[in-house]
């Protein structure tokens, strides 16, 4: 099969859309003011991934079903890697500092480390680098 070139937009259903920029900011996530209003915003995460955070009236107008509690349930993990373990460390140090909450153990497989945390509306976040080359062979 032929790879495509393709784009991901995350969507996530905030209570605050300006709380939500400002902590992301934080973080140093920048934003598309060309997808961005007063019910929406589009953060960078990468040159083809994004997250458009979407005020909760608006966001159920894209759905019928409830939205997830995500202080309660849990209905997506959000991981984004990094270029080393420092920045990693140095991204969780920006969460706290910014309001979010460092979320599960730390976990060093030696060939990777990942931390997580929950943002202002308790979505779950993974932060990890990985090096493939110090993957363990079989």
């Amino acid at each position: 099969m032929e790879k495509m070139e393709t784009q991901i937009f995350l969507n996530l259903p905030v209570k605050d859309l300006n709380k939500s920029i400002q902590f992301f900011t934080e973080l140093g996530f920048t934003f598309n003011p060309k997808f961005t209003d007063d019910k929406a915003t589009c953060m960078i995460i990468g040159d083809k991934s994004f997250a458009m955070l979407i005020i909760e009236e608006f966001y159920k107008t894209f759905t019928h079903k409830e939205i997830c509690d995500a202080g309660k349930s849990s209905e997506v993990l959000i991981s984004v890697s990094v270029e080393n373990r420092e920045k990693v460390d140095e991204i969780i140090s920006k969460v706290i500092k910014a309001g979010g909450s460092e979320y599960m153990e730390v976990k060093d497989h030696g060939w990777m480390y990942h931390r997580s945390f929950l943002d202002l509306d308790n979505h779950h976040w993974e932060v990890f680098f990985m090096d493939e080359s110090q993957f363990p062979s079989a």
